[in-house]
């Protein structure tokens, strides 16, 4: 299916305490559209075409036939973003773990692409990245290739 307009992301996400969550995702710098805001749900601004639904578990409820699940006991998913550098990975990592979260896995380090990972409040895993620009314009394979044939 072709499609030449850019679609929108939305990733809903249940929370046990919406407050807490907000308050944890403003210490790592992100903002929220009161347009789409109640007691039991908010929507987090990530850019311009990416955003992130903040609901209360019962509220989240309301929008599956499936039972929720339990972000502490399994994972269901990753939600990765980009940085603008090996620093702002540190950075953001670095944020969220000192606003509550905790670490997920080890940092992972593949030259051309670095990254870290968390866990927020609820549990739920996320993804912090930088790619050598390089390597993103010729594709990871590609790049790591010319750079073992230098």
């Amino acid at each position: 299916m072709t499609n030449s307009t850019p679609r929108l992301m939305f990733v809903n996400l249940p929370v046990a305490d919406l407050q807490a969550s907000i308050a944890f995702f403003t210490a790592l710098g992100f903002t929220f559209d009161p347009r789409f805001t109640d007691e039991s749900a908010t929507c987090m601004v990530v850019s311009d075409q990416a955003y992130v639904m903040l609901l209360q578990r019962e509220r989240f409820a309301e929008f599956t036939v499936k039972p929720v699940a339990d972000a502490h006991a399994g994972t269901q998913g990753l939600v990765c973003f980009s940085a603008a550098d090996r620093a702002d990975v540190d950075a953001f990592a670095d944020a969220a773990l000192a606003a509550g979260g905790s670490p997920a896995k080890d940092p992972s380090d593949a030259g051309f692409m670095y990254g870290r990972s968390f866990l927020d409040l609820d549990g739920h895993h996320w993804e912090v990245m930088w790619m050598d620009p390089a390597a993103v314009e010729a594709g990871p394979e590609a790049y790591a290739a010319e750079g073992a044939s230098a």
